[in-house]
């Protein structure tokens, strides 16, 4: 398929009398700023700084051997390199990924890594393959050792896990040129779509999706409870998928709405320890909107404690026409959402994902600092704001 492309948004050279309106209303505003800056309260009324949010990092960024493969850099997370990496950009929370095999002596010795270096192993990404499998015995024994996992975690001091549920792998379909000569991966739902062949893992309805997805959560978030450990499910990128795409009803597809789905979701096991680890691009991905619509759901899952990780990608487009870019494009009001964060006592990572890319940049090195560094900024600039 060809790469999608969306059009130009670089503005036209100013001319020189709407250059001249700019000067004078920024004259006005200026002045209008400063009257309300005087009348204003030094902070916020009623509102508290958060010392708990942080930047994080996980499996998207490992300072390593540019020789290494995908899976044998994951291993190298608590290095020297990779730690003195992102201490020099400001982060000191981690998440990393596992498979099926969760070696409990490797996971202690990454416990004394962090701790021997004044980093936090904060959460784990598991393995998606629970949700590939229909009721029977394969199934039990996986949830079996999912259970076993929760309790390695606590046994390290790990409090969040989270899961990608992906049936269909995570859908791009094409690129966009960006910013310093960087490419976007984008997507743009398929005029063919129904043409596109069932996935590796057959055709799954909507109810038996559901019915999987609860299972899981009956089984797990009791042991999670016990064990002081959340589960965080990640939404599917990208929500809002037409029903059988690819031969899945997605678990967020249409005609339900991101938000109907994320409700549905915590409802099955109302519990303190069943969340979301919500990718703010993802999202945005599944809204018409998003510039107006993502607010109030951060707000909504924040201010009943249901989310234990943010992922913070921006995009530009929404449902089924999208590019990822960097993380000052694009819709969202990322200040405005750390303020929300802020005033709803979240107390978790705040975690750059995906990120455009280039090649003088192979590792995404140079991209992640610049969005690690905008995080922190906000961050602080949000606390800045009040008492």
């Amino acid at each position: 398929m060809e790469p999608t492309h969306f059009s130009d948004q670089a503005s036209a050279p100013m001319a020189r009398r709407d250059f001249a309106k700019v000067i004078a209303g920024g004259v006005i505003a200026g002045t209008l700023l400063q009257t309300t800056a005087e009348a204003a309260p030094p902070f916020m009324s009623g509102k508290k700084r958060n010392a708990l949010m942080h930047v994080g990092s996980d499996y998207h960024v490992i300072m390593s051997d540019a020789s290494l493969k995908w899976d044998e850099r994951q291993l190298t997370w608590t290095s020297r390199r990779n730690f003195e990496y992102h201490e020099r950009c400001g982060v000191r929370h981690f998440t990393n990924i596992m498979g099926r095999e969760w070696n409990i002596d490797a996971m202690k010795r990454w416990k004394d890594d962090c701790d021997n270096a004044g980093n936090t192993w904060e959460a784990i990404r598991m393995d998606s393959s629970y949700i590939y499998l229909p009721p029977g015995l394969e199934r039990q024994q996986k949830i079996e050792e999912i259970i076993g996992n929760i309790k390695k975690a606590s046994s390290v001091g790990v409090k969040v896990i989270t899961m990608h549920w992906t049936l269909i792998p995570i859908r791009r379909n094409g690129h966009t040129p960006g910013r310093g000569g960087s490419s976007y991966h984008a997507f743009k739902l398929e005029d063919n779509w129904k043409d596109l062949p069932v996935g590796a893992n057959g055709v799954v309805t909507y109810n038996e999706y559901w019915e999987r997805i609860a299972y899981f959560l009956k089984a797990v978030i009791p042991v999670c409870e016990e064990y002081d450990v959340r589960m965080a499910v990640h939404p599917y990128d990208p929500p809002g998928l037409p029903r059988g795409y690819k031969g899945v009803d997605n678990w967020d597809s249409e005609p339900s709405t991101v938000m109907e789905s994320l409700q549905r979701y915590e409802a099955i096991v109302d519990s303190p320890y069943n969340g979301f680890q919500l990718c703010l691009g993802t999202v945005m991905e599944g809204l018409k909107d998003p510039g107006s619509t993502l607010l109030p759901i951060v707000r909504y899952f924040s201010e009943k404690g249901k989310i234990y990780q943010i992922h913070m990608r921006n995009i530009r487009g929404g449902l089924h026409n999208f590019q990822e870019v960097y993380i000052d494009e694009g819709e969202a009001d990322f200040i405005e959402v750390i303020r929300i964060l802020r005033d709803t006592g979240y107390a978790w990572s705040i975690c750059p994902d995906h990120v455009p890319t280039h090649p003088d940049d192979p590792g995404g090195y140079q991209a992640f600092a610049q969005a690690f560094g905008y995080v922190k900024g906000m961050i602080d600039s949000a606390n800045s704001e009040v008492s």
